[in-house]
Parts: C-alpha cells; structure tokens; sequence
C-alpha cells in the first residue's frame, strides 16, 4: 500500500485528525511574506484546513491533493473544487505568488524528491514564495502504511544548495502535531524563486 492508498482508506478518520489542528503561527510567517489576495497552490491540502483560512483571508486558492477520497471531503469543507493531482503530474508554469506545501513532499521519495520539487519551483512567479515542512529527523522509509523521509537542518540545506534561484528566508523547527501521529518534531523552510534579471 503506498500513501496515497492509505490516506483514501482512512480519509475520514486523517480528516477528522487534521481538519482543527492550529497551523496559524506557520500559516502567518508565509502570507507575510506574500500579498493580499495572492494566488496560492496549497499542495497535498489533506482535509482542506489550511486551504479553508486562505480563502477567507482573502488569497485566490488552489487546493490539489493526491487523494481522491480526501479531495472531495476538502471540496465540501472549503467550499471549492480540489483538484485530485500526483505531485509528479503538476504542470503549471510561473502561475502562483505562494506555495503552501505543509507536510506534503514528506511522501516523496529521494529518488522522486528533485523532479517534483523542480516541477514546485516551476509553478512559483518569479519572486514566488514557498513554504514546505518535513519531519525533523534521519529516518526514511515506510511506516505505519506511508513512506516518510525526514529531514535535519543541515541535509535540507545540502539539498537547497543545488537550486541557485531560491533564497533561503527562514529554517526553524518546532514541536508541535500535524496530523502526523510518528512525528512531533518538524522542519520548516521558507524560500523565495529570485527575481528574473533584467536584460
């Protein structure tokens, strides 16, 4: 069973785990650095409840998620369509001011992490705006029917040194729950796409 066929067979239960869980300290450092009513993608929405405080904030939402069952509770809950999209079948090009990817690339593995995160970046206008959380730790591999891969500080930096157009803003961890019941402890990064030069 891969994590996509977990979280179809225990929508209701992850959506019910996750949907009131306060993300707002992490949610306020990301629009900061966005403007009013910019267009977001929040990627891998889970129960939509990150997606739900954007729209009422104001911003021009887009919520995809790779399961289908947990996209049509997130439809319901934020009141629009989610779109039910792998992360490797995205293909937008400089179309969204923010990307909230809140324990969402967790699920990827090594070998698959590089190309979807080039497909990420892709989808970020220049100057774009991205927000990412891992699980803080050295642990990758299969647990309790999904696939994690974690991070520490320095290995997330080792990775984002090989992607000269981004701008490391902030890297903090924390300790707090996501929904995530083996995880308490988190990475959170922020990065800013440069600027296109000028001719």
């Amino acid at each position: 069973m891969d994590s996509i066929d977990y979280y179809n067979k225990n929508a209701s239960l992850y959506f019910e785990n996750t949907v009131d869980i306060n993300t707002e300290e992490n949610r306020e450092k990301f629009m900061s650095a966005i403007l009013e009513g910019a267009a977001v993608l929040d990627l891998g929405c889970g129960s939509g409840r990150d997606s739900l405080e954007f729209i009422e904030r104001g911003y021009d939402v887009t919520a995809i998620d790779g399961a289908e069952e947990l996209c049509e509770l997130a439809s319901i809950h934020i009141g629009q369509d989610v779109l039910c999209m792998q992360f490797d079948e995205l293909d937008f090009d400089e179309v969204f001011d923010g990307i909230w990817a809140s324990a969402a690339l967790i699920h990827i593995s090594p070998e698959e992490l590089k190309g979807v995160f080039e497909k990420v970046i892709k989808a970020l206008k220049p100057g774009g705006i991205l927000y990412m959380s891992f699980g803080h730790g050295d642990f990758t591999g299969y647990l309790n029917g999904r696939y994690f891969q974690n991070f520490k500080t320095k290995a997330m930096k080792d990775f984002l040194a090989g992607y000269s157009g981004l701008e490391l803003l902030e890297i903090w961890k924390s300790t707090e729950n996501l929904g995530e019941a083996n995880l308490d402890e988190w990475l959170h990064i922020i990065l800013k796409k440069q600027e296109e030069k000028q001719e």
